[in-house]
């Protein structure tokens, strides 16, 4: 993008933004890349890598749940210590400002609210937190990691390549052997506290979705290509409704015949005026 072009862009997110007092926030991965989180599709909107587990598969395969884990402790290391970016906090001074009717994210990584943002929905759950599937215990991950460690000592020295869901590469390697601990109050399946492929959304997080997008003026959408439905959901609507949409993203999104507004650019830098006021 040419100076002229990127500047035109910013005047014109910058209008959106100054135009619509509340607006309803649907961030996606492509915000976390700057904080070293791999985002999940190319600038087409196709997967880079093979798509995350099921939640039908990591709950009846202890396969698939051995191999989880030990991606997960490999991962953890560098996912656990992520920093929000510009970003994240350029859209915390958004809520400060008190133009944020909620954000709604599809990450699952908390940076939002480690960057200041108060009105925030984890659509998708949040990695920070593990969960027992039979009898709801609950652990930090942080703490988890500690038990994983322990039982696969010979994992925690692994090198690999990060993957978006806070895991790691480890292709070609054995998982057989991997000791998944079960929940220690009833012996359960623990599972991160994340909606999987194939899991439902909790209703009380898409009702309260809705209600904020029939309420703001508008709909911004930054770093996702919304192939998700979970997520495209709530745009869709709000565009049929006549509400202006807004999407800062690199590359096509699932939403682009409705929107009102598309910015390719990386979200810093077009969200950048958001920190100069």
């Amino acid at each position: 993008m040419s100076a002229q072009a990127q500047n035109s862009a910013d005047s014109r997110l910058r209008d959106f933004v100054d135009a619509h007092p509340r607006l309803f926030v649907l961030t996606g991965a492509g915000i976390s890349t700057d904080s070293g989180i791999p985002d999940y599709r190319d600038r087409a909107g196709q997967w880079k890598r093979t798509p995350p587990v099921t939640y039908q598969a990591f709950m009846h395969e202890l396969a698939t749940r051995q191999r989880y884990w030990a991606r997960s402790l490999v991962g953890w290391r560098r996912f656990g210590r992520a920093a929000p970016n510009a970003t994240h906090r350029a859209l915390a001074a958004l809520e400060q400002r008190g133009q944020v009717e909620l954000l709604v994210t599809q990450n699952v990584d908390r940076l939002h609210q480690q960057a200041g943002s108060l009105r925030v929905v984890d659509l998708h759950g949040r990695l920070d937190e593990v969960r027992c599937m039979a009898c709801d215990w609950r652990q930090g991950r942080h703490d988890f990691q500690r038990e994983l460690v322990m039982r696969n000592a010979d994992w925690a020295h692994l090198n690999a390549a990060d993957a978006p869901d806070g895991d790691a590469e480890l292709d070609g390697h054995d998982f057989a052997r991997f000791d998944v601990p079960p929940c220690p109050a009833c012996g359960g399946i623990v599972k991160p506290d994340v909606v999987f492929f194939g899991e439902n959304v909790p209703r009380d997080r898409v009702d309260a979705a809705t209600r904020a997008w029939s309420e703001a003026d508008a709909v911004l959408v930054v770093g996702s290509s919304l192939m998700v439905f979970s997520g495209y959901r709530f745009v869709a609507a709000a565009a049929r409704t006549g509400k202006p949409v807004a999407t800062v993203n690199l590359g096509v999104t699932r939403a682009d015949p409705l929107v009102t507004l598309k910015i390719d650019a990386p979200c810093a830098g077009a969200l950048a005026f958001l920190l100069e006021r």
